[in-house]
């Protein structure tokens, strides 16, 4: 069972950080990228089969899920031989925005919160994803994984945060779909975090059984609307 995500008090929240991939960007362009794309370029450089590929791959990336190593494409081409970066470009199509996700930035824009990106996708994917999409546009800041030295997972990336841009943690709301991410916010005093249940459009519900959950960003955004209509308030613009 999930928690039920109540809303927010948004008169004490001044800053939005959000996840990338599954938060706003479809996670199934990823599952996609990681359990197909990736096994087949390998078992084809390989010369063996794609089952046989996926076998051996599994292991390798189970020793570094929840490292920095985890997230890096420099990594994974170098210990695959491939481009991984090459791979995802021509794969690009397919990345595309979680439903009411973009809508969502931008009416959280408009209310008036600062909106903080905090991914630990890699740079050179990232600039692909965002050529797509355009996301940095619509966010105030983005801080890479890449960039603190430290997964979010870890500790060291939430001190790592503060050097690209202070905010108060008691006035700071959280989004992301992985579980012990969210763990380390917390543990991190970010006042508000929140699970997101579809992470992936063509997979299951995730439960976050310790942390609120949402289906989408959307319902924040929406909760946001609700409570400012309640005051009789419209956003500027």
């Amino acid at each position: 069972m999930h928690r039920r995500a109540e809303a927010p008090d948004w008169s004490a929240i001044d800053t939005v950080l959000l996840d990338l991939d599954g938060t706003l960007l479809d996670l199934a362009f990823d599952n996609h990228f990681w359990l197909e794309v990736v096994p087949h370029a390998y078992a084809a450089a390989r010369g063996i089969t794609v089952e046989a590929a996926r076998a051996g791959l599994a292991p390798r990336f189970r020793a570094r899920e929840g490292t920095l190593s985890w997230y890096c494409a420099e990594h994974w081409s170098r210990e695959l031989g491939l481009d991984v970066a090459a791979l995802t470009r021509a794969s690009a199509a397919r990345i595309s925005w979680l439903p009411g996700a973009r809508e969502s930035l931008l009416s959280l824009r408009a209310h008036g919160k600062r909106l903080v990106l905090l991914t630990n996708c890699h740079p050179a994917v990232l600039a692909i994803k965002d050529e797509r999409t355009q996301v940095t546009e619509l966010v105030h800041g983005v801080v890479s994984s890449h960039s603190v030295g430290a997964p979010k997972e870890d500790a060291d990336f939430w001190h790592g945060v503060h050097a690209h841009g202070p905010f108060d943690r008691e006035r700071s709301l959280f989004v992301d779909d992985s579980p012990p991410v969210l763990r380390a916010a917390r543990a991190a005093g970010i006042r508000w975090v929140y699970g997101v249940r579809r992470p992936d459009s063509n997979a299951g519900m995730r439960h976050h059984g310790e942390f609120p959950a949402l289906d989408s960003v959307a319902e924040l955004a929406a909760s946001l609307y609700g409570a400012r209509a309640a005051l009789g308030v419209r956003p500027p613009g």
